[in-house]
C-alpha cells in the first residue's frame, strides 16, 4: 500500500494532486454563489438561500473534522488521541449553528472555518500534511469571507 501523499505543488503535481486541487476549488462555488445571491434576491428568497449557505458551510465542517478521523485511523493506536475528540467538534458545532438565526449562523459558522484551519495548521505537520496548508488557507479565506458577506445582508 502506498502511504505516500502526493505533492500540491506544480513542479511535483501528480494526478491525485491536481485533482484534489481542483475539487477544492471548485467546492467554494456554492460559497461564492450563495453569497452573491443573498445580495441580490428578494428578502422572501433569501432565507431559503441562507440556508443553503449554512447548510453547505455545515457539510464541509463535518468534513473537515473527518479528516482527523482518516488521520488516527491511518496512524492507527499511536495516533494522539486529539484526533478524534477534535473531529467530532466542526460537526456538533455547525450543527448548532444551522439551528441559529441566520444573522448568528453565519458568523458562528465563519468562524468555525478559521477554528478549523488554526487547528489543522497545528496537527497537519505531525501527518505529512503540511505541504496541503497553503490550499486550506486559500479555501478558508474565501469560504470565511463568503459566510461573513452573506451575514453581512441579514
Amino acid at each position: 500500500m502506498n502511504t505516500s501523499v502526493p505533492t500540491p505543488h506544480p513542479a511535483g503535481a501528480t494526478p491525485l494532486s491536481v485533482t484534489i486541487e481542483r475539487l477544492g476549488y471548485a467546492g467554494l462555488l456554492p460559497f461564492v454563489l450563495l453569497a452573491l445571491l443573498m445580495w441580490l434576491v428578494t428578502p422572501d428568497l433569501m432565507p431559503f438561500v441562507a440556508l443553503a449557505l449554512m447548510g453547505y458551510t455545515a457539510t464541509v465542517t463535518s468534513f473537515l473534522g473527518g479528516i482527523h478521523w482518516g488521520i488516527a485511523f491511518q496512524q492507527g493506536e499511536d495516533a494522539p488521541r486529539f484526533h478524534v475528540l477534535w473531529g467530532v467538534v466542526p460537526s456538533i458545532v455547525a450543527w448548532i449553528a444551522v439551528v441559529m438565526p441566520v444573522y448568528a449562523g453565519l458568523p458562528l459558522l465563519g468562524l468555525l472555518l478559521i477554528v478549523c484551519y488554526l487547528v489543522d495548521r497545528k496537527t497537519w505537520t505531525s501527518a505529512q500534511l503540511r505541504p496541503w496548508l497553503t490550499l486550506r488557507f486559500r479555501l478558508t479565506v474565501v469560504a470565511t469571507l463568503s459566510c461573513l458577506l452573506a451575514a453581512a445582508n441579514t
